[in-house]
């Protein structure tokens, strides 16, 4: 049989204090840290080497800033062997200042990183050794209350002790609700950490990526330019020969064309122009905006067009052989706003493609944005206004759904730049939340994205000052 006083002895003889006393060493003092020490950001171990970081740093961007401005005032000047070749430096040193910053970026973010980490571990393990104390003490408590009042009487050796034990007792009873709250708080401040630990590795992750393509086009402009070298050392008229074919290519990128789903091609010219004006609208880089349509219009092709035919049953007929074609839309979700989208736009919903369903689940997806018909009623408004048409956009009109796709991706945090953000918004474009997942295959949907906008930088940036 166990007394009150053998509990309370228990506690004591392990932490040897008060039980509020008891609690914070638990939480605070029995692994040596603070919960409020690493409240700032630590940038680098010592503050000297911090305050280098930074200063290094900041000269970095300043570099890069400086950089960049040169290359804009080379880029105006007028087509000249001596502006090309003075264009390839300005690139190669905005790159070069570009990677500087982003390593600098990397090495103060990477000491952070582990100083964070560490100190999540260490809050865990407090919380966790809290929590194994309180099941301790609730144990203990159980049994105690399971014991009768003259149990525990004939337990003490004296009556005094008996009711000195019992107020011990009761006042680390009315402590269990505050030590709760405390872990409450622990468990809160662990989960904003590990919140901010991962929006720093993102931005570590994003700084790999963008000296990944710096380098890339490092390469590339250091072959043009050893190339233009040796025309210089020749005679203009080989940099005549060689002007002409980069005008040339630029002509073949603008007039390839740009597959769409559920429309018509388009030149890519068109389709670069349809996304610089959604990127000025919404901050979404126009390279990720062709991306996500090259996407879409991948999946459109391979999964053909269909009518929907049946409101009742969302079932329908393959444009391409007239056969019947189940589940062509969910009737509870799409079937109603597909009809008001159509209507609206005076079109009779019986012949006006959308998407046939891939080997499981729906189609109907509408135009080269591929947009369902319920995620397009909610959308359509803003599309509209940035437009500045009258009417309602249309989802089959290439410049709307430009304008729709950026929108999404905007509202899905592609605005902010960056890897992480990009690949990110791509996965929710196609599955929905805020991050990739391989369960739904959003992320090999958001991988193929970014791939793509590579590609399409790549272009733009041959497209530039030409």
């Amino acid at each position: 049989m166990k007394s009150i006083k053998m509990v309370v002895l228990v506690v004591v003889a392990v932490f040897g204090m008060s039980f509020t006393a008891i609690m914070l060493s638990i939480l605070f003092s029995s692994l040596g840290i603070s919960l409020i020490a690493n409240a700032q950001t630590l940038q680098c171990d010592t503050p000297v080497q911090k305050a280098k970081c930074q200063a290094d740093l900041a000269q970095a961007e300043a570099e890069a800033k400086a950089a960049q401005a040169q290359l804009v005032s080379a880029q105006a000047e007028s087509s000249s062997l001596k502006r090309d070749i003075n264009v390839l430096d300005a690139k190669i040193k905005v790159a070069q200042a570009n990677i500087k910053a982003k390593n600098l970026l990397i090495q103060t973010l990477g000491n952070d990183i582990t100083q964070k980490q560490s100190h999540i571990n260490d809050l865990e393990g407090h919380v966790s050794r809290g929590k194994e104390t309180l099941a301790t003490i609730l144990r203990k408590t159980n049994e105690i209350d399971a014991d009768t009042l003259p149990e525990v009487i004939l337990s003490q050796s004296s009556v005094a002790g008996f009711f000195q034990d019992l107020d011990t007792f009761q006042s680390v009873r009315e402590g269990l609700k505050t030590t709760f709250d405390q872990l409450r708080s622990d468990e809160a401040q662990t989960t904003a950490l590990k919140d901010a630990l991962d929006k720093r590795k993102n931005t570590e992750s994003d700084a790999r990526y963008a000296i990944q393509l710096e380098q890339k086009n490092i390469q590339s402009d250091q072959t043009q330019k050893t190339q233009l070298l040796n025309i210089s050392k020749g005679n203009e008229k080989a940099y005549g020969t060689l002007l002409a074919q980069k005008q040339a290519k630029a002509a073949q990128i603008r007039a390839a064309l740009f597959q769409l789903a559920g429309a018509k091609a388009i030149p890519f010219g068109d389709a670069l122009s349809y996304a610089n004006a959604a990127s000025k609208k919404t901050g979404v880089r126009p390279a990720l905006i062709l991306g996500i349509i090259k996407q879409e219009s991948n999946l459109g092709s391979n999964v053909g067009t269909c009518y929907m035919t049946d409101p009742v049953t969302g079932a329908g007929i393959s444009v391409k052989s007239g056969k019947s074609v189940s589940s062509v839309m969910k009737p509870t979700r799409d079937v109603a706003p597909f009809m008001a989208v159509t209507s609206a736009l005076g079109l009779d919903y019986r012949n006006t493609p959308v998407s046939c369903p891939l080997s499981i689940g729906y189609g109907g997806a509408m135009g080269p944005a591929q947009f369902i018909a319920s995620t397009w009623v909610g959308i359509v408004d803003q599309v509209t206004a940035a437009l500045g048409i009258s009417g309602q956009a249309n989802p089959w009109n290439p410049a709307h759904a430009f304008m729709a796709s950026a929108l999404l991706l905007g509202e899905k945090g592609a605005s902010r730049g960056g890897y992480t953000a990009e690949r990110n918004a791509a996965c929710g474009y196609y599955g929905g939340g805020s991050t990739c997942r391989s369960s739904n295959g959003s992320t090999g949907y958001g991988n193929s994205v970014l791939s793509y906008a590579t590609g399409f930088q790549q272009d733009i940036d041959q497209l530039v000052g030409l």
